[in-house]
């Protein structure tokens, strides 16, 4: 028998959001080329489903996608069943009642007992693998979170905060330029916590100047930044080090004192209007992108005039929103009653998402003849470029799209700014 037959054909399902991404990637890193064959459709020997237990919809998207594993199980198209994430780490003593025909269950911290599992012992292999063959990549610097917002499950499905170390970090990031990668997208649950636990200190900006050193990336861009005692030396290096995109992604929740207060989120309406006034001072020309939560319980119908006023002051150039989920084990669950009703919830939310499309429609018209240099992620098969500048980030943001611009993905080119929708632009590559 040949060895490429010996292999076992392993795929991986991944749902949420991108830390899930990275957590998949370092798992298929460490397994044997010579013992597993990665595959992305086609019968296999073993389906991973990395999954999501953050919100409602995310997680009967993750259920209904471990149903479509056992599926498969059942029509001979999967051998071996495993899960672990999110979802098995709030649910698993449950889930495996309801759900009998997955094979092995593990939690979101628990990657090297998957690897076991699988007979490959951790530690091995190469520091990530790259899926997809993008010119961008995120990259994980912390696990779980010190905060305690009172409506988020995230400290005690992730656990406390955890920082990796920066030289860890640098190693992974010079494999990735190795590897195609031009784009680096920070992320953790808290940017900004970064290093208190390892260094004592905040050292986000730290790590920021030791990989704008590393040859071959030539962007580094910043999400999920907590608003309460943001560093003042990262602003310096979104306003200096050419290599950080002026973009930053700072979810705020909301402006109104009192839902604030009843969020734990340890900031006011005039500290949020003060940050948001220094980052644009300090940094010109920065797009912010946020996110909100209508319907939090005792948010009044005044309140959210409040935020609605906010955000047409604040002119946000990104802006998500969700409406209030209640989340067992949270501190809101069990001391507050979700009082606001389903329909009125969706209602604000409509509200706010068509404000926010008018804002985000003047800012891209505003953009309309601009020279920008954007990366390539995609290559339509009408041959139509899908970019992006430094102004947008992946999966969250709007798109440009450049009509027979021949260029390859993970290829810089530079654009001129013909046309903006609501979302999208529309360029013409500048030769």
């Amino acid at each position: 028998m040949s060895s490429r037959k010996q292999r076992r054909r392993l795929r991986a399902v991944t749902l949420g959001c991108s830390k899930n991404t990275v957590d998949t990637g370092h798992l298929l890193a460490q397994l044997p080329q010579d013992k597993f064959e990665i595959v992305e459709d086609g019968p296999v020997d073993c389906l991973l489903v990395n999954t999501c237990g953050f919100i409602g919809d995310a997680k009967e998207e993750s259920v209904n996608a471990v149903l479509e594993a056992v599926a498969a199980k059942g029509r001979g198209e999967a051998g071996e069943v495993i899960v672990f994430g999110c979802l098995s780490q709030r649910y698993g003593s449950e889930l495996k009642q309801e759900i009998p025909e997955v094979d092995a269950w593990f939690g979101a911290r628990e990657i090297d007992p998957v690897l076991r599992h699988l007979g490959v012992e951790p530690g091995s292999g190469a520091p990530r693998q790259l899926t997809g063959g993008k010119g961008y990549a995120y990259l994980k610097i912390s696990e779980g979170c010190d905060r305690r917002c009172s409506y988020c499950a995230i400290p005690f499905i992730r656990g406390a905060h955890r920082s990796v170390p920066i030289e860890k970090l640098v190693q992974e990031a010079r494999s990735l330029a190795d590897g195609g990668v031009k784009e680096l997208i920070l992320i953790a649950q808290d940017t900004t916590y970064y290093g208190l636990d390892l260094y004592h200190r905040r050292a986000l900006a730290e790590l920021i100047e030791r990989l704008s050193e590393i040859d071959g990336i030539e962007r580094i861009r910043i999400h999920y930044s907590y608003p309460a005692d943001f560093p003042e030396d990262v602003l310096e290096q979104m306003a200096n080090n050419p290599k950080v995109c002026k973009y930053l992604d700072i979810p705020l929740q909301h402006i109104s004192d009192g839902v604030l207060d009843r969020m734990h989120r340890n900031v006011d309406g005039a500290w949020t209007r003060e940050l948001i006034a220094r980052l644009r001072k300090r940094v010109p020309g920065v797009v912010l992108r946020t996110t909100m939560i209508v319907g939090h319980p005792g948010e009044t119908r005044e309140q959210f005039g409040e935020l609605l006023d906010f955000v047409r002051e604040a002119r946000f150039e990104r802006l998500g929103a969700f409406t209030y989920s209640e989340e067992e084990g949270t501190y809101d669950a069990s001391h507050f009653k979700d009082d606001v009703p389903q329909e009125e919830k969706q209602r604000r939310l409509d509200e706010l998402m068509s404000l926010q499309s008018g804002i985000s429609y003047q800012y891209n018209q505003s953009r309309v003849g601009s020279v920008e240099r954007v990366l390539v992620d995609e290559v339509m098969p009408d041959g139509t470029l899908v970019c992006r500048s430094q102004y947008e980030s992946p999966d969250v943001d709007g798109e440009i799209l450049v009509r027979g611009g021949g260029a390859r993905i993970g290829e810089f080119i530079t654009v001129k700014i013909t046309g903006a929708e609501e979302y999208d632009l529309e360029a013409e590559r500048i030769i």
